[in-house]
């Protein structure tokens, strides 16, 4: 099988609007061969210079294979032309080696305004299809470009959402031009490339749960298989994966080494936000280093660098500025640093601050993280902690789907400091709600009177504690940088959570 594989062309010029606009998109299946990747489309214009344009990763297929789209839109101005009529090839950058998609050294070729073009002799292909969907989505649109020389009489939908035990039947309705979606309009040569265009919506409460194939047959009663390649379509849950981990403050044997198994891990783990706490900066007189920052560092050395946000509490182990981080691979926004200790004093140990950002997660939505690195019950985890809590609340709103507050809290799990979490009634721990169910319940739902005696085993210090209500729920969660684990890299264990949406 090739390795990567262009699937079709879209070529759109939209005149109704002003101004004019013309948008390329291209669809394509590559073989899963590692994470780290770089997917490029290869084209020219009729201007005949050729350009990368970059690829991003849309969708699994399967188990071992992906779709990846790119697209770019040209406005027509005084100054820029459009693209107009192109040519393209997909190049595919993997484990030092160099794969192509190149229409057997002719290039694929689309044509100004012609609408969809499915490429490698496809008879039936379904475009346009998102990757998932969003929240309390009930309706959704699916439209099947079909090669007219298969003169298909009928296109239907397949579907059902209790894993085939019922099936419904959706008919598509033929559109006799292309431009009759709301893709475009106005095209100057429509069905160029002989394809028509077939479409239904799906109207359920249950869409997560969505399964659907989809059958085309013709005057002879040919019936051809749109399934995703034998595996269905459908729409898994978003999954957002959260770390957590106490750096240690560059107190570690072969630190430069463990930097690089923290990165490795994450880019192996697929790791989505990571929040740091103890991640430190040479001192140099108060004003840093960043060149030696260790979230910056381990920040570096991912395959493709996360969106960053750190700053400073204290001045740690006499040469160190200590401070907290949030690495978020989404874009990270409404970025705050605040003290919630009664002391703002560098030199003061117990002077703790905390970072916080709001992450737009796709198909989940704006969630706000903390990182926090937070004192002992003796020396002010109440009033910190009740700090953070009005921090958050005050950052909260209906736009927000979730609130965590994540990191080192400095409270044994079963002492007077977590109780004080549990009596707050607001924030569960997530660690506990997978692994302990029973015990979770009785702690964080019933309040057992007796809760201290259930986490007598349980000497967890760091903690994912979620707002209570929130949109996300935990589906998996474990420990790693341990013996067994991918390795210690610190005097403190990674907890690694993975949460997806309700």
């Amino acid at each position: 099988m090739n390795k990567i594989k262009l699937l079709y062309i879209e070529n759109v010029i939209t005149r109704k609007t002003t101004p004019v606009q013309q948008k390329l998109t291209f669809f394509m299946q590559v073989e899963n061969i590692d994470y780290a990747k770089q997917i490029d489309v290869i084209w020219a214009g009729e201007e005949g210079i050729w350009q990368v344009l970059p690829a991003e990763y849309h969708s699994m297929l399967g188990h071992d294979k992906e779709y990846w789209s790119a697209s770019i839109t040209f406005t027509l101005t005084e100054t820029e032309l459009l693209a107009g009529n192109i040519k393209c090839s997909l190049r595919y950058l993997v484990s030092d080696k160099e794969y192509f998609d190149n229409n057997n050294r002719r290039n694929y070729f689309s044509a100004a305004d012609s609408g969809i073009r499915l490429t490698n002799n496809q008879p039936i292909q379904n475009i346009g299809f998102p990757s998932c969907l969003y929240d309390n989505q009930q309706s959704i649109s699916i439209s099947t470009a079909v090669h007219r020389s298969f003169n298909a009489t009928s296109v239907i939908i397949h579907w059902t959402t209790d894993n085939w035990k019922t099936i419904t039947k959706t008919p598509c309705n033929f559109k006799k031009n292309y431009w009759d979606t709301a893709l475009s309009s106005n095209a100057r040569n429509p069905n160029q490339y002989g394809t028509q265009l077939w479409t239904a919506s799906i109207n359920d409460s249950d869409l997560g749960k969505l399964q659907y194939v989809i059958s085309c047959e013709n005057k002879r009663q040919k019936i051809v298989w749109e399934n995703n390649k034998g595996y269905n379509y459908s729409f898994p849950q978003q999954q957002l994966k959260v770390l957590i981990l106490n750096l240690h403050c560059y107190q570690e044997e072969n630190q430069d080494e463990k930097f690089t198994k923290i990165a490795k891990t994450i880019n192996e783990l697929e790791i989505d936000i990571i929040c740091l706490q103890e991640a430190a900066e040479y001192w140099r007189d108060g004003d840093g280093d960043w060149e030696s920052n260790a979230a910056k560092i381990i920040n570096d050395r991912l395959t493709k660098p996360f969106y960053i946000h750190y700053d400073w509490s204290h001045l740690g182990f006499a040469k160190y500025r200590e401070g907290v981080a949030i690495l978020s691979r989404y874009p990270l926004s409404h970025q705050e640093a605040q003290y919630v200790s009664d002391s703002h004093d560098k030199y003061n140990i117990h002077s703790r601050k905390v970072v916080k950002a709001r992450i737009d997660v796709p198909c989940v939505g704006f969630i706000n993280v903390f990182s926090a690195h937070l004192s002992w019950i003796e020396d002010g985890f109440k009033e910190q902690f009740q700090r953070l809590r009005t921090w958050a609340e005050h950052n909260n709103g209906d736009d927000i789907k979730a609130t965590l507050l994540c990191g080192d809290f400095n409270i044994t799990a079963g002492t007077e400091g977590y109780g004080f979490v549990i009596n707050s009634n607001e924030y569960e721990d997530q660690f506990l709600a997978i692994n302990e169910h029973g015990i979770f319940d009785k702690i964080f739902r019933v309040n057992d009177a007796h809760w201290q005696d259930l986490l007598a085993d349980d000497y967890r210090i760091d903690y994912i504690f979620m707002k209570k209500n929130s949109q996300l729920k935990a589906v998996s969660a474990k420990v790693i940088f341990t013996d067994q684990e991918y390795g210690r890299v610190s005097d403190h264990f990674g907890y690694l959570m993975t949460f997806e949406s309700v």
